[in-house]
């Protein structure tokens, strides 16, 4: 992927015309680095906050690891959403998981989980995330969409990168890349590929400037991914504001991962609170 993408305008979404059958989300645990997944490569800012741990200028774009990607990218069929967070961010794993979870505000508490609207989560653990993607094909192609949308979620460990992120980020983006692109082949084949959506969580990004570790710390604002037949593939929201960072060094905040959800929702036919993105076909 070149750096020159294009970036979408983001907007009120049209319903899609068919339910979903497949909601599937990927829980990128521990705090992905936005910076590194979708490379600033042109800010000369990035290079002078990262002198050890960022991604050269040849490699840059996409990061390398998640070129088994490429496929659903040049399809039109993954989004990358750019400055996703939340105001008040909170450094905590526990407690920003549970606001991600609960899609409360950072100073309130909620219990249910934002999916109580569509159906019971499925937790699926396997001894490799690729393994973990086969099962989830599998689920959603014996799943009776007459029983509505079958969730299920995933969950890749490894993302708190405080010390030599370079190898162990490219790691788990390589493992990342690699399982969604097998679930993707596998329902494309099954033809289930149209109705299932995918989608990325993460309880926060990665501080921008690089620790004496060669690592980073708990940050703010970070990029997610969606992926699916009717997504509107494309470079979402806005590139980082590297000279605007928050008081503890994170990204700014772009667009309240609420609205995330509120994309998911209303592809299952549930009311969302919030607006909806323009992140898929009708």
């Amino acid at each position: 992927m070149s750096g020159a993408l294009a970036i979408p305008a983001v907007s009120h979404a049209s319903s899609l015309s068919a339910r979903l059958k497949a909601l599937v989300l990927i829980d990128l645990d521990g705090g992905n680095d936005g910076l590194n997944t979708v490379i600033p490569y042109t800010n000369s800012r990035y290079y002078a906050l990262r002198p050890n741990i960022a991604v050269a200028r040849e490699r840059a774009g996409l990061h390398p690891s998640l070129g088994p990607l490429m496929p659903a990218w040049n399809a039109g069929q993954l989004a990358i959403v750019q400055g996703v967070g939340y105001a008040m961010p909170n450094r905590s794993h526990f407690r920003s998981q549970q606001i991600w979870q609960t899609a409360s505000r950072a100073d309130e508490y909620l219990d249910a989980s934002w999916l109580a609207g569509v159906g019971v989560e499925t937790a699926i653990t396997r001894a490799s995330f690729v393994e973990s993607c086969g099962a989830a094909s599998r689920e959603i192609v014996k799943h009776d969409d007459a029983h509505g949308v079958k969730v299920l979620r995933l969950t890749l460990r490894g993302f708190d990168t405080h010390e030599a992120q370079p190898w162990r980020h490219a790691s788990v983006l390589s493992q990342l890349a690699r399982g969604l692109a097998s679930l993707r082949f596998a329902l494309m084949h099954s033809g289930d590929w149209p109705r299932t959506l995918v989608m990325s969580v993460s309880e926060f990004g990665r501080s921008a400037q690089e620790n004496a570790a060669r690592g980073t710390e708990h940050g703010a604002a970070s990029v997610q991914f969606l992926m699916g037949g009717r997504v509107a593939g494309g470079l979402y929201g806005a590139p980082p504001h590297l000279d605007a960072l928050d008081e503890a060094g994170g990204l700014a905040v772009g667009i309240d991962f609420r609205r995330l959800y509120a994309t998911a929702l209303d592809a299952c036919c549930v009311a969302p609170v919030l607006e909806p993105l323009a992140l898929l076909r009708v």
